[in-house]
């Protein structure tokens, strides 16, 4: 038995294909397909039922993959320890970034992380919240940049920045001329929203419902750039983070317009497992970002 074999049979339990798990291993289908078989025969259990369209695992084989996923995830961590010794920012990250966040953050930093830490590679990788979290909890992910919401404590968190949202508006709207408005004036509105799976759409839903507005169920947007441009067709009104928002908050036909005090905000974070080895590369990473945006941020006062 070897690491290999661990991740094939990850691999074949998450796709229940063994083709598709081939293909995500970089091997061959009989390759995967034989460690399988080796695999049961040194540890004496069948760990799936084959048919020729489907693979079912049994309770057994399910018990070995949750503690197989155990097991890399502490080889990772022996490799990170030595890492994290020899120099905090060096080596590989992978960062999950949530889409409301990824478009708009990303041209800010990237360049200030190269010219800061040059020895560090990213690999970014843009996906909805839970999908994220998942992939942080198993693993895959280093560390992930979103907005943080109740249920998120198992994870530890470095906080960021804070960031407004604002009301987007087709510029021919009657509220298109005001510098500032009430959220309470949103009251009896109807307001266009992502789709499922955005955590964004559920902290719209929140600001807007205790304002008395109500959700446009006419459509609903699978990103920034859908609504964005729904506004400009003078078809409804929506709430955007600030980092999304033009300086001169007038472009492309829509409006944006900030709120008064107290202005509905999101709390963007960098989070990691709690018992990361790297936290020294995640506090460094963390100060620059929070730095690099409040700086951004300040300039829309």
């Amino acid at each position: 038995m070897n690491f290999r074999d661990l991740e094939y049979l990850i691999a074949l339990e998450e796709l229940k294909h063994f083709r598709k798990a081939a293909e995500k291993c970089f091997v061959s289908q009989p390759t995967l397909s034989g460690q399988i078989r080796k695999l049961e025969d040194e540890l004496g259990i069948q760990l799936m039922e084959r048919s020729p369209r489907k693979v079912l695992f049994t309770q057994a084989g399910l018990d070995i993959v949750a503690k197989a996923k155990t097991i890399l995830l502490e080889a990772k961590s022996l490799k990170e320890i030595a890492k994290s010794y020899n120099e905090p920012m060096q080596g590989t990250l992978h960062i999950g970034l949530i889409p409301t966040i990824a478009p708009y953050l990303l041209p800010l930093i990237i360049a200030e992380i190269k010219a800061h830490f040059p020895d560090l590679s990213l690999y970014l990788h843009e996906k909805q919240t839970q999908v994220l979290l998942k992939q942080l909890e198993e693993g895959e992910l280093d560390c992930l940049i979103l907005a943080l919401l109740p249920g998120m404590e198992s994870f530890a968190e470095y906080p960021l920045y804070q960031e407004p949202l604002e009301l987007a508006i087709a510029d021919v709207h009657p509220w298109a001329k005001k510098s500032e408005i009430e959220l309470a004036s949103l009251r009896g509105e109807h307001i266009l929203m992502l789709e499922d799976g955005h955590c964004l759409r559920d902290q719209t839903k929140g600001f807007c419902f205790a304002a008395g507005a109500v959700e446009d169920g006419s459509f609903q947007a699978t990103s920034l750039e859908t609504l964005r441009h729904m506004i400009s067709a003078e078809n409804g009104m929506t709430l955007l983070p600030q980092l999304a928002i033009p300086m001169d908050r007038h472009q492309g036909g829509v409006k944006y317009i900030p709120f008064k005090k107290p202005q509905p905000t999101r709390d963007i974070s960098l989070l990691c497992r709690k018992n990361s080895v790297r936290k020294s590369c995640f506090e460094q990473l963390a100060k620059l970002i929070s730095t690099t945006v409040q700086t951004k941020l300040e300039q829309y006062v």
